[in-house]
């Protein structure tokens, strides 16, 4: 299995499917998912809930090979926190191998729009993502990262 293909699994089978549900806490205050296959293992450790602050890290055969590091909060505190998220993860469950950072360029459903801009390739990226509902910003996240030596 390639690096971009365990990504989508990893990622689709974490947050973007269980959310918070799957986490677990750890003695520090964060909070972490984890995914395993093969030769492969994901750890996505994060702080805070509105606003958060994480690192996503994929580990092979114990060392790890690549990172993402991301920040993100809610913009409009009239929108409730849990429906932004919840349609997040319906967004970022649309990854692709073309951009495996997070979810797809543009994703929309009922009043809410998910867009997704970054720059690179899986080396070395970065971007930025947003949620609009009704053509209001509710939602932005920065992130960058890509492959360690």
């Amino acid at each position: 299995m390639e690096l971009d293909e365990f990504l989508i699994k990893a990622k689709t089978g974490t947050y973007a499917s269980n959310g918070e549900a799957s986490e677990q806490r750890l003695p520090d205050g964060s909070l972490e998912l984890t995914y395993c296959e093969g030769e492969f293992s994901y750890r996505d450790r994060y702080f805070g809930f509105d606003p958060f602050s994480g690192q996503e890290i994929v580990f092979k055969e114990g060392k790890a090979i690549w990172s993402m590091n991301y920040y993100g909060r809610t913009v409009d505190k009239k929108f409730p926190a849990e429906e932004i998220y919840a349609f997040l993860q319906k967004a970022l469950r649309q990854v692709t191998l073309v951009r495996p950072f997070r979810g797809p360029s543009i994703f929309a459903e009922g009043d809410f729009m998910y867009n997704d801009e970054s720059s690179g390739t899986l080396e070395n990226f970065s971007g930025a993502e947003r949620i609009l509902s009704n053509r209001h910003k509710v939602y932005t996240l920065k992130y960058h990262g890509g492959t360690i030596k």
